[in-house]
């Protein structure tokens, strides 16, 4: 468990630094200048990621059950990750209505994400692992949000074609991961 805590704190860690430290953030690209940040912030990132997947892969090989999760939560999983994935795409997708009234769709497509497997899985890791995204994802919404406040951010008005641009990749890119990735990247098949 330790190595997956290391990875969360860094990675999470780092994309936390808008949240707790937007000043300090803003002051070392400054200093840093805006290629040198974003490299550092790069590397951390991934190795913090690497950490999350090699901790959650060493801790799903001694799991601890917390709770058996019914069956029927694993239906509910599917759809809040295809509304994830849809969310995914209209972060992208330019000129969508979905991004023109929530505005910060990745983020709470992270926390349809967690939430599906907090449902769908009950062992200690998997609380940890997706627990901690909720948070994050959580925490770096509300911070979001009262930036767009803040500033009097105008997101444009969407169409009905990126809307639905943004629906069908959203839906395509779940399928695939739904019925093939998942399974060849985290060795589970959801579907």
């Amino acid at each position: 468990m330790g190595m997956l805590i290391l990875g969360l704190v860094l990675f999470l860690g780092v994309h936390s630094t808008r949240i707790v430290a937007d000043g300090w953030r803003t002051a070392m690209i400054g200093r840093l200048g805006e290629k040198r940040w974003k490299g550092l912030y790069a590397l951390v990132s991934l190795v913090g990621f690497g950490l999350v997947i090699w901790g959650f892969g060493l801790a799903r090989q001694q799991p601890v059950q917390w709770w058996a999760p019914p069956f029927a939560t694993r239906h509910l999983a599917w759809l809040l990750t295809a509304l994830a994935f849809i969310l995914l795409a209209a972060a992208y997708v330019p000129r969508n209505a979905i991004k023109a009234r929530l505005h910060h769709p990745m983020v709470l497509g992270v926390m349809f994400w967690a939430v599906a497997h907090l449902l769908a899985n009950g062992n200690r890791a998997h609380v940890l692992l997706f627990g901690s995204f909720l948070v994050w994802a959580g925490l770096s919404f509300r911070a979001a949000r009262a930036r767009d406040r803040a500033a009097l951010a105008v997101y444009p008005a969407g169409t009905a074609s990126g809307t639905l641009m943004a629906v069908l990749a959203g839906m395509a890119a779940w399928a695939v991961f739904a019925f093939w990735a998942h399974g060849l990247l985290i060795g589970i098949r959801p579907v």
